[in-house]
């Protein structure tokens, strides 16, 4: 092989190399993104876990509710 063509398969190379990485740049980037979604989701589900938690934990704490009829006796 001539030095032309050696040249021109080092220069094809580098191209292929080139793609492979703007390839694996875009897929980095979508993987970011996705990452960044998926963090977003989970503080909200920890969010809510912790309302759930406070008040559940506030109602444990409270008197119960009297439901139903007085308990009231008639004298006679």
């Amino acid at each position: 092989m001539t030095w032309a063509g050696e040249a021109l398969a080092a220069i094809r190379k580098m191209v292929l190399i080139e793609d492979r990485m703007n390839a694996l740049s875009d897929q980095v980037k979508r993987l970011a993104e996705s990452y960044i979604e998926l963090d977003r989701r989970l503080l909200r589900l920890e969010a809510k876990f912790e309302l759930i938690e406070r008040v559940g934990s506030a109602r444990g704490r409270m008197l119960p509710v009297k439901t139903g009829k007085p308990s009231h006796k008639k004298k006679d």
